[in-house]
C-alpha cells in the first residue's frame, strides 16, 4: 500500500512508499488486522504448547499485556515473540517492553519476604499497582497516568486562549464536553480522586482565559465557583469494578466469573 501523506519523525514530514497513513483511521484497523494474524493467533496456539500455568493476556491495537503464573515461562514467551516479529519486520518497543512481578501472588511473596516488590505499569492511559481494599483484600488500584493529564492540560490551555472572545454559553459547553468525555474513559474505581482534581484544573484554566480577557477585578473566583458548579459536570465514577463488569448470568446457574 503506497501512501501520499508520508509520516512525521521528530516535527519533520517524511515521504514514504509504503504503509499507512499516519493517525488515520486505515492504520488502526489494518494494524489490528495484521496482529490479528502476527500475535493473536501465534499466541493461541503458544499457549497451547508451551504452558502449564494460568495465562492472561489482553491486547488493544498496538498495546500488549501478558501475565504468566511462572516467570520462566513469560521469559520464554518474550524471547519468542521477539523472534516472532523479527519474521514479519516487527519489533518491540524497547522502553515499554519489561518483565515485573505482578499479582495478587507477587505481593503475598513480597510481604513475605520472599519476592521482589511487584511493580506498577502503564496500560491504555492507566498506572495499573498492586493494593488493597477497605477489607483487606488483594485488588489492582487504576490511577490516570500523570503524563495524560499533563499534555491534556496543555492542549486545552491553548485551545481556551484560541476560544478566549467566545461567547460564554459556548465556553461553558466546550469545557463540559472536555470534563464529560474524561470522565467517561478515566471513571473507574479508585479513581475518583483524579478525576475530580482533573475537573478542578480545567475550572481554573477556563478561569484564568475569562479574566485575560476582561478587566481583572471583574471577575473573582467566587463568582467563578458558581460559573463551574452551573457549566462543568460533577466528576463521577461511572463504570463499575471489573467483577461486575464480568459476571454472566445464565437461568438456573450461579454467576460465572
Amino acid at each position: 500500500m503506497i501512501t501520499k501523506a508520508g509520516v512525521r519523525e521528530e516535527g519533520q514530514r517524511i515521504c514514504s512508499e509504503a504503509g499507512t497513513v499516519q493517525g488515520g483511521n486505515i492504520s488502526a484497523l489494518l494494524a489490528n488486522i495484521y496482529l490479528h494474524y502476527v500475535f493473536d493467533l501465534w499466541t493461541q496456539r503458544w499457549r497451547r504448547k508451551q504452558v502449564r500455568g494460568a495465562v492472561v493476556v489482553v491486547r488493544y491495537a498496538d498495546a500488549c499485556v501478558a501475565g504468566f503464573e511462572h516467570r520462566e515461562e513469560a521469559e520464554r514467551f518474550l524471547a519468542e515473540l521477539h523472534e516472532r516479529f523479527q519474521q514479519f519486520g516487527l519489533e518491540l518497543h524497547p522502553d515499554k517492553t519489561r518483565l515485573l512481578p505482578f499479582g495478587r501472588q507477587a505481593d503475598r511473596q513480597w510481604r513475605t519476604g520472599w519476592g521482589d516488590k511487584p511493580g506498577t505499569f502503564n496500560f491504555l492511559g492507566f498506572r495499573h499497582s498492586s493494593g488493597k481494599t477497605r477489607k483487606g483484600a488483594f485488588t489492582v488500584p487504576r490511577h490516570t497516568m500523570r503524563t495524560r493529564v499533563q499534555a491534556k492540560l496543555v492542549e486545552l490551555r491553548t485551545e481556551l486562549r484560541r476560544r478566549m472572545h467566545d461567547p460564554l454559553p459556548e465556553q461553558g459547553a466546550f469545557v463540559a464536553a472536555v470534563v464529560r468525555g474524561h470522565t467517561r474513559y478515566y471513571g473507574v474505581p479508585m479513581n475518583g480522586s483524579a478525576i475530580t482534581a482533573f475537573r478542578q484544573a480545567v475550572g481554573r484554566l477556563w478561569f484564568q482565559t475569562l479574566r485575560r480577557r476582561r478587566q481583572p477585578h471583574r471577575l473573582r473566583w467566587e463568582r467563578m465557583q458558581r460559573l463551574i458548579r452551573l457549566c462543568l459536570p460533577l466528576a463521577l465514577v461511572c463504570h463499575p469494578y471489573p467483577l461486575q463488569r464480568f459476571d454472566v448470568l445464565t437461568q438456573g446457574r450461579s454467576p460465572v466469573r
